[in-house]
């Protein structure tokens, strides 16, 4: 009889483990669909409720922002994302942080400049606060093509 309560148990905390990590990853991709657009439409409110103060956000060309400057280029236009697509995204859930990787593909008018391309392939990292996934880091590299 012992035997069969620790089984079924055991069996009910993997079930609870694997509903979880499901959750999580959705969870994780609702908050970088949330970044996508909050990055296009530079709403600071937005921008700032889904990162963390300790936010280092690495850019292509070898630019480190921290949480303030990220937000300050999206707020100014400095830095403008007209539309913003994401392919080939995998979450990868570790415990408390999350690994998203994905192709991004971007039309940029940052500053007012004529339209410009931008295709780079992104890995975030995601941590879990209390109940909600903030942005704790970004690191992007040039991308050949569109995937």
């Amino acid at each position: 009889m012992i035997k069969k309560i620790i089984f079924t148990l055991s069996f009910l905390m993997i079930i609870f483990v694997s509903a979880q990590k499901k959750n999580d990853t959705e969870a994780v991709t609702e908050a970088a669909e949330k970044l996508r657009l909050a990055m296009i439409s530079g709403e600071k409110p937005a921008l700032e409720s889904l990162i963390l103060p300790e936010l280092t956000y690495g850019h292509s060309g070898g630019h480190i922002d921290d949480a303030k400057e990220f937000v300050e280029k999206l707020v100014s236009k400095k830095s403008d994302f007209v539309t913003i697509e994401i392919t080939n995204q995998n979450v990868q859930i570790v415990g408390n942080t999350a690994i998203v990787r994905h192709h991004f593909y971007a039309t940029t008018a940052d500053a007012g400049k004529a339209p410009g391309d931008v295709t780079l392939d992104i890995l975030l990292v995601w941590a879990k606060v209390k109940n909600s996934w903030k942005l704790l880091a970004r690191q992007a590299v040039k991308s050949e093509k569109k995937k």
